[in-house]
């Protein structure tokens, strides 16, 4: 079976089950966060086929490595240069991307992290190839709330969890519930829409001001960035609200915040749905080590 495997590569394209309408191919591809480690072996197979491989990721071993597995691998880094606008180089970014595609060829984008999350340009060359008639697919990859649900050791079902990216969150005025765990993104560039890349104290205060409406000042928080070498550790910062200032928060940092309070139970609710009602006061007044060790989890 090994050398069987060794004489017939994985090819991304052929196991298709209908044929695409036009013969270019897009897959886009998320790495991870860490060096190599986060990278589905799907998604390196089809890094390993592509005719053509665009990229933007966050450093220098990681570029090494997407060249390693396929010599054709080009960065996307030069969009960036010498522009003001987010928008107009996300657009140029896919309108590259597609015009390889356009050509008959095997394209593969690559993002760090998920290709899915905050990044508007592989949703965007998606869906035009797929309206152009190419086939076009979009694989997972992890991202850096998956990795900071594992280093902190939050399970977003315990107590839910709401996400947000950070400007979103404030120029919205998004609403969310204090009795559920909360995670911020992009809180380095609160505020930005080019490429300025040191946070002000005066926008973090906006936040701030926000976040005090619903917690007191003392509550802590978890200033967080996953690791991106297998060698190198997360970075975690525990502080509080009131006590975050911008120097501790870098261009990839996300802020996760615990619940200030446990929601109360719907004992109709638990009712209805068939749930004995011990049950729920012993799972909602117990500690999580008594739940553990009752079993009750």
């Amino acid at each position: 079976m090994d050398a069987l495997v060794a004489e017939k590569p994985f090819d991304p394209i052929a196991t298709r089950s209908e044929p695409p309408v036009k013969t270019g191919f897009l897959s886009v591809v998320g790495v991870g966060i860490k060096l190599a480690a986060q990278t589905s072996l799907e998604a390196k197979a089809h890094i390993e086929a592509a005719d053509r491989v665009f990229y933007l990721v966050t450093d220098p071993g990681t570029e090494y490595w997407l060249t390693s597995l396929n010599p054709a691998a080009q960065s996307l880094q030069s969009f960036y240069e010498d522009r003001s606008s987010r928008l107009a180089t996300y657009l140029d970014i896919t309108e590259y991307i597609l015009e390889h595609v356009r050509q008959g060829l095997h394209v593969c984008a690559v993002f760090y992290g998920h290709p899915g999350i905050f990044v508007f340009p592989s949703h965007r060359a998606v869906a035009r190839a797929r309206q152009e008639g190419f086939d076009a697919v979009m694989l997972p990859g992890i991202s850096a709330e998956d990795c900071l649900f594992a280093d902190l050791g939050v399970d977003p079902a315990r107590k839910g969890c709401q996400s947000f990216e950070a400007t979103d969150f404030l120029i919205f005025d998004r609403t969310f519930d204090p009795r559920n765990n909360l995670v911020l993104w992009q809180v380095g560039v609160l505020g930005e829409v080019g490429y300025k890349i040191s946070l002000s104290q005066e926008k973090l205060e906006v936040l701030k001001e926000k976040l005090l409406k619903a917690y007191p000042a003392d509550h802590p928080l978890t200033v967080y960035e996953a690791a991106r070498y297998p060698v190198c550790d997360p970075t975690m910062l525990r502080t509080t609200i009131g006590e975050l200032d911008a120097s501790m928060i870098s261009t990839i940092s996300t802020l996760f915040i615990p619940p200030v309070a446990q929601r109360k139970p719907d004992l109709d609710i638990a009712k209805r749905l068939g749930i004995p009602e011990d049950f729920i006061k012993r799972r909602f007044e117990l500690s999580d080590e008594e739940i553990e060790r009752l079993g009750l989890d």
